[in-house]
This record gives structure tokens, sequence and C-alpha cells, in this order.
């Protein structure tokens, strides 16, 4: 019995031993798992703390939340070398903001393409105002002794029934009555006293008389062809209609005054120029053509959109190739001075070269900032070519509602009538004609200007046909003009677009659906009424395309940065629908 008790003891501590065997290996497994664990949460501390510690480092500036012993070591880390080595050594990469940068690379590029886009259209420009120039001297001449023959005929041969006149051959007859009037009342005019009048004043006086006079012939550029116009309708209006018109006469006596007082200021601004070119300093010279660069001031830091810089290229060209004229006729006077002589001719050369230079410089200036700051493409440059082509095209269509020479003077502010009248007056008094050789001279240059001004109308005709079907404005040509009630109808619809819950208008499209980028548009089969008729002419109903992408956008005028932002966004208006030359250059409202 006392053995058998031993062994149960024994046996009872050998289990024993083992259980506390396995509980304590269980407690090891458990420890290890945990001191695992601990070092692997201690690592990855470590290395959180090591990555703010570089990016501390690398901004120079640490943790504030951080213990006492690492700011200990920071600061024991902190010296002067490490510093440099530091922004020698750091980096940053541009791919992490590609959009700013590629946006950026564009600006330039489109900057540098501004002056190839914007002397295109200015050449283009430049010959359309060279047609409509010559038209005055070489077919309007033509026009009206054909309309003074029929005048003769027609009532010979007993047609009463028909009309005397047709409404261009009675603007043509206007035309030459207003020129033959003007040039009689310019004869008396003294060149010469005006010069040496104009030469007597001081250097800033005349340099403030050539700023007014530039102001001056802009006022009277927007005011004269509605003059013109107000003749025009009111000699060829339908007699049937109610009388709502002082009479032509009053009309006429407007127009000859306008004609000439407008004449009289280019002679002036004309003279001034002259004055400057035979200074001896030439220093008046320079202020005007610096007055020029000030331009740039009072164009680039403003707000603009692509039809008003439509507009304001426009004014640029009619402003270039009155310059020209103005050039020529300057350029005649001094040669008449000393007798014709060749040598005379190299000495004005150099300051013909100084302002025809200066005068493009600022044009490049100017487009290449305005396009920068309000985000312009130079592709819009080609729409306004397309605009201007249009113009020129539609006029030759059966249905034409005005002759071309009005449509740019419309479209640039450019009146060819006190130019010609000016040239004329000037050559006349400068080149004296004596003995048939001489008439056969005059004859012969003549019928050269006939020939120019033939060669360049075609030319003319077939590049803006290719400009009109590369825009795809085709079907506007087959468009019927406006009446009288849709202009209305549709003044009163953009006068209501104003209120707040107008819906937007969609872009319009042609009939196969394809729209016109930026603006041009082209219109979409609707039924003939009065208030759905799109107008095409001068009337103050424009055709308005929303620019969706620009809705939002807001342009610092001093960094050229967009930002966001909610603005008041006036109605856009068609290319086609801008025919109004301001003062400002730069509002159609």
């Amino acid at each position: 019995m006392a053995r058998c008790a031993v062994s149960l003891t024994a046996a009872e501590a050998v289990l024993s031993k083992m259980a506390d065997s396995l509980s304590t290996g269980l407690g090891e497994e458990k420890e290890k798992e945990k001191e695992d664990k601990e070092r692997d949460t201690r690592a990855a501390k470590a290395e959180q703390n090591k990555e703010k510690e570089g990016v501390n480092d690398s901004l120079g500036f640490h943790d504030k939340n951080g213990g006492a012993r690492g700011q200990k070591g920071n600061l024991s880390d902190l010296s002067l070398v490490r510093f440099i080595t530091t922004e020698l050594t750091r980096g940053y990469f541009l791919e992490h903001n590609e959009a700013k940068y590629t946006e950026r690379r564009e600006r330039v590029y489109t900057c540098l393409r501004i002056p190839k886009e914007l002397e295109k259209l200015m050449t283009f420009g430049f010959f359309l105002c060279l047609d409509t120039f010559l038209y005055v001297f070489t077919l309007l001449p033509l026009r009206v002794i054909l309309a003074l023959l029929r005048l003769l005929t027609v009532p010979c041969c007993g047609l009463g029934g028909s009309r005397l006149l047709q409404p261009a051959q009675v603007c043509d007859v206007l035309k030459g009555f207003i020129m033959v009037l003007c040039y009689s009342m310019m004869s008396y005019v003294d060149y010469s006293m005006m010069y040496h009048l104009i030469r007597g004043q001081s250097v800033i006086k005349l340099y403030i008389i050539y700023n007014m006079l530039e102001v001056a012939d802009r006022l009277f550029s927007s005011f004269g062809q509605d003059i013109l116009d107000a003749l025009y309708w009111t000699a060829t209006e339908p007699k049937e209609r109610k009388r709502a018109h002082i009479g032509v006469i009053p009309h006429f006596l407007m127009a000859v005054l306008y004609v000439f007082l407008h004449a009289l200021l280019i002679m002036v601004q004309a003279t001034t120029l002259n004055v400057a070119f035979n200074s001896h300093n030439k220093s008046l010279l320079t202020i005007m053509m610096s007055n020029n660069f000030v331009e740039i001031k009072g164009s680039v830091f403003k707000k603009f959109e692509k039809n008003n810089l439509f507009q304001m290229s426009n004014s640029d060209i009619k402003e270039r190739f009155t310059n020209y004229i103005l050039l020529l006729i300057v350029c005649l006077r001094n040669m008449e001075q000393f007798s014709w002589n060749p040598d005379h001719f190299w000495v004005l050369f150099p300051d013909v070269v100084m302002v025809i230079t200066s005068e493009v410089a600022v044009d490049i200036v100017k487009h290449a900032f305005i396009t920068k700051f309000n985000d312009i493409s130079a592709d819009v440059y080609g729409e306004y070519r397309a605009s201007l082509a249009f113009d020129l095209v539609s006029s030759r269509q059966k249905n034409a509602y005005t002759d071309y020479s009005d449509s740019v003077s419309r479209r640039m502010g450019f009146i060819p009538l006190p130019l010609a009248l000016l040239l004329i007056r000037v050559v006349t008094s400068s080149v004296k004609i004596q003995g048939s050789l001489s008439f056969m001279c005059v004859l012969l240059f003549y019928l050269g200007m006939i020939t120019l001004k033939v060669l360049n109308s075609i030319v003319l005709l077939g590049t803006s046909c290719m400009f009109v079907k590369e825009a795809k404005m085709e079907e506007k040509l087959f468009d019927p003009p406006p009446s009288v009630a849709s202009s209305r109808a549709n003044s009163r619809a953009n006068r209501g677009k104003n209120a707040p819950a107008a819906p937007q208008q969609e872009p319009t499209s042609d009939k196969a659906g394809i729209s016109l980028a930026s603006g041009i548009s082209l219109p979409t089969d609707k039924p003939e009424s009065a208030s759905s008729t799109i107008p095409k002419s001068d009337s103050d109903a424009f055709l308005t395309t929303p620019d969706e992408e620009d809705e939002d956008k807001v342009i610092n005028t001093d960094t050229g940065l967009e930002g966001d932002g909610l603005t008041h966004k006036t109605p856009k208006k068609d290319l086609l629908e801008i025919d109004r030359f301001t003062i400002c250059g730069n509002r159609i409202d």
C-alpha cells in the first residue's frame, strides 16, 4: 500500500511538471508573438519618423509635437553646410503639373504665330481697301457717265413706264456730284499757306494737334458713313411709302458738308506729318512715332473678346492704309518742292521706313499680348479673313443689297471719298498737264489703274471664295436679305435677352449639321416668319452666339491668369454683324 501511494505521488508530480512545461511553452510563444509585433511596430514608426525628419530637414523646420529628444537631435544636425547642400541637391518634377506647363508653352507658340497670322489679315484687308479706293478713280466715273446717258436717253425713247435710273445708278450719280462739288470747294484751300501756318507752331502744340486730328478722324469715320447711307436710302426709297424723312436735298447738303470737312481734316493731318518730315532735328516725327506705343498701354490691359478684337483689327487695317496714303501725299508734296529730283526721295526714304516699321511693330505687340491675356487662339484671324471675304462674295450676288465699297466702309470705318478727294487735289496741284503728250500719259495712266483694279478684283474674288469655302459659309450666301419687320422683331428679342430667366441659346449649325467655331454660325432651316428671320445687315439686331468655354472665366489683366467667378457676360455678336467703327476700338456694345 505504501508503494502504491508513493507511485501515485510520483505520477502526479510528473504530470504537474508536464502541465507546467506546456503552459510555459504556450506563454513563451505568446510572448514571442508580442515581441515580434512590437518589433514590427517600432520599425514602422522608425521609418515614419525618418521620413518626417527628412521632410522637415528639407523644408527647414521641425515638428512642434515631437519629443524633446527629437528636437535635440534635429538641432544638433542643423548646419550651414547641410542647408547649402540641400539647396544644391534638391529636385522637383514638372510632370506633376503637366497641364499648367503645357498651357504656358501653347501661349508662347500662340505669341510666335501672331505676327504671321496678323500680317495675313492685314495684307488681305489692305488689298480690300485698295480695291475700294481704286473703284473711286476707275469704275465710278464710268458708272456715272453710263447713268447720265441713261437719264438722257430713256425719256427720248419714250419708255415712260420704266424707271429712269436704277437704285445703284442713283447712288453712283450722287457720289459723282458729291465729288465734283467738294473738289470745287477744295480748290479754294491754299495748301502752302496751311503748311507755313502749321510750321510756325511749337513742337508740343503740333503734337497735341496731331492727336486731336486722329480722334476727329475716328469720329468723322464713325458718323460719316451713316450720313451717306441715309442719303442713299432717302434717294432710292420707294415713293409709295409714307414720307418719314426731311428730303433728298437736305441729306445731300449734309453729305457734301461732311465729305468736305473730312477731306480738310485729312489735309491738315497730312500737312502736320509733312512738317514733321521737314523739321531739322526730327524731334516732332520722333514724338509722333512714340505716340503709337502709347496705344499699346491703352489697349493691352483691357478685357477683349473675339468680336471686340475683330473690330479693332478692322480699325488697324484702315489706319495702316490711311497712313500709306498720307505718306504718299507727303512724298508728292516734297518731290514737287525739289522739282522731282530723285535724290530727294532717298532722303525721305529712311523716315518713311521708320513710320511704317513703328506702325507694324506696334500692331504686332498689341495683338500678341491681347491674345495672350484673353486666351484667344491665333486661328481667330483666319475667321476674320473669312468674314471679310464673305462681304466681297456676297456683294457679287444677284440679290446683293449694298455695294462692296459701302460694305467695306461699314465694316472697317474706311470711307474712300474724302481720301480720294484729297489725293486728287494734291496730284492736280503738284503735276502740271500741258500739251497733247501729257494728256496721252494721263490716259495711259488711267488705263493702267483700270487694269490694276480689274486684276486686283479678280484675285481678291478668287481668294475670298477660297476663304468662304474653308470656313463652310456657302449656305449664308443664299439667304435672303433681311426685312424691316424681321430686324425690328430681332431687335426687340435682343433687348429682352437681359432678363434673368432667359434660356441660353444653342450654337447654330448648317443644314448638314456642321457648326462653325468661334462665333461664325450658319443658319438653320426654320419657317419664314418675322420673328425667326436672322438679320445680316446694319440693323440694331445681332445674332448672339454663346461662348460656353469662357462663360465662367475671369482674366486678370495684370497677370494674364484665369480665375473662376461669376461675371456679367454681354451677348456675343456674329462676326458678320460687326460693322460699326467706334472711337474706342475695343467695344461693340
